[in-house]
């Protein structure tokens, strides 16, 4: 697939390839039922195409909840994997046992007792039914995915770009939180107003206030004019609090305050002003095992949780690696570059842990640096798929500035920061000079958002 082809073109091809493909065969349904314990009675039943994992355990956000003492609030996670049940046990405190055995990933058959503290829950397998129509559409917004797992999440997206109930989307990271909170905003009514993006990790504790909801001039030493927080900045827009998890208890109960009243104070001043933002949070975190721990609060969960989206690993997007990867060639290459057939083949066999992000800066290196990039693709002992070259000496020197920041013998966070320091400025210098340095076509080009791209540009100018 070259690069020339514009987004119609290619989602139209992969729909295509979609429709070509076999129906996929009926699968069964299986039912959870709860035997035994305080919640005994009550019923779930999962379907086959269901668009995520079905949560158990006593928080308000699980689909089958269970009132038990000894049961944590997100303790287990079903879904249909080939056929069969798969239970997975969510680092729960009493832990999860199938027939007596206590295990933490376990396929089922139907038949079976999970047990949960005194909760017994038995597995019944239904009557084999054909899955339910998944959308042929292999995008939402900016969102690119034509696997199952992603599709199948679509029209709950849909629905939610149309609302504005605050939504938590949950995921690993990499998983593409912010892409989707953005495609729920330039879905939504609200398009035409501003997207402002707040990270909890990226501002020091004792600026996080300031940067919430603004600050008076002589508030703080350095506050040398007044100035607007991102609830203000996100007036009549969206806003996203990314990596919420992370954001420390006291600032916890001021944003609350916030959220409850639509209404912010800045720091210096004791005026509220009106604001009227919708409220997006991403996180990386178990928030429910937060809360258990105490590190986060239960009712800023219950504000930020009015619906949830969890975003799956990449790992368990079937097909998507090469889809996404092809996607990011045609917004990074020139358009006579063709997609390299034997870096397709390297990609496939890797479990991509960064998840999207991994596989984007993968991407992004080898435009770069053609087959100079130095990337490791492949699960540890699977075979060196055919037509693949061995690494030449042009190929290793291309990474001896990896080599020298590992001879400083800094700490993983250092080393990584440095290293990720030396391609963002070698990818910013040439993603600009392709585009006669317009930075509106460099970030474009680039798959990010406009304001990133000049965060980054801004850090390594000069």
């Amino acid at each position: 697939m070259s690069g020339f082809e514009d987004d119609d073109v290619f989602d139209d091809k992969v729909e295509t390839e979609l429709a070509q493909r076999p129906e996929r065969a009926a699968s069964p349904g299986f039912s959870l039922v709860v035997v035994a314990g305080p919640s005994r009675g009550q019923t779930f039943a999962v379907a086959p195409g269901h668009p995520s994992r079905v949560l158990v355990g006593q928080s308000p956000s699980c689909d089958l909840r269970i009132d038990d003492r000894l049961v944590s609030r997100r303790h287990a996670a079903f879904e249909i994997r080939r056929g069969k049940l798969r239970v997975t046990d969510l680092d729960s405190t009493n832990g999860t046992s199938v027939q007596g055995v206590a295990v933490l990933d376990a396929l089922l058959v139907g038949g079976e007792v999970v047990t949960m503290g005194e909760t017994q829950i038995r597995v019944d397998r239904l009557a084999d039914q054909a899955p339910a129509a998944i959308p042929s559409a292999v995008r939402f917004g900016s969102m690119v995915g034509a696997s199952p797992e992603m599709r199948a999440l679509y029209p709950l997206c849909e629905r939610l770009s149309g609302a504005l109930v605050p939504v938590l989307i949950e995921g690993e990271t990499g998983t593409g939180k912010e892409v989707l909170a953005e495609s729920l905003h330039e879905m939504g009514p609200r398009k035409h107003g501003p997207f402002v993006v707040f990270d909890c990790t990226a501002v020091p504790p004792n600026l996080v206030e300031s940067a919430l909801f603004g600050h008076e001039r002589g508030a703080f030493t350095g506050a040398t004019e007044s100035r607007k927080g991102v609830f203000e900045e996100a007036h009549g827009g969206t806003l996203l609090l990314d990596e919420i998890g992370d954001l420390e208890l006291p600032l916890q109960a001021k944003l609350l305050r916030a959220l409850e009243r639509s209404e912010v104070q800045r720091v210096g001043s004791n005026r509220w002003i009106r604001v009227d933002a919708r409220i997006l949070a991403a996180t990386r975190r178990d928030l429910d095992h937060e809360i258990q721990e105490g590190r986060f609060r239960d009712d800023l969960f219950y504000r930020l949780a009015v619906a949830r989206i969890e975003l799956p690993p990449l790992r368990r997007r079937s097909g998507d690696v090469l889809v996404l990867a092809q996607h990011f060639w045609r917004k990074l290459a020139s358009k006579d570059t063709p997609f390299p057939p034997e870096f397709a083949a390297r990609i496939t066999d890797y479990a991509w842990p960064g998840n999207v992000r991994e596989l984007y800066n993968a991407v992004a290196r080898r435009v770069a640096l053609g087959e100079l990039a130095p990337i490791a693709t492949a699960r540890p002992g699977a075979p060196k798929p055919a037509g693949v070259p061995r690494p030449s000496a042009k190929a290793a020197s291309a990474a001896d500035w990896i080599e020298e920041i590992l001879a400083l013998e800094l700490p993983l966070p250092r080393a990584r920061e440095r290293v990720v320091e030396v391609f963002e400025r070698r990818y910013v210098e040439r993603v600009l000079a392709a585009h006669g340095g317009n930075v509106g076509a460099a970030a474009a080009a680039s798959g990010i958002a406009r304001r990133y791209f000049q965060l980054i540009k801004a850090r390594h100018k000069g």
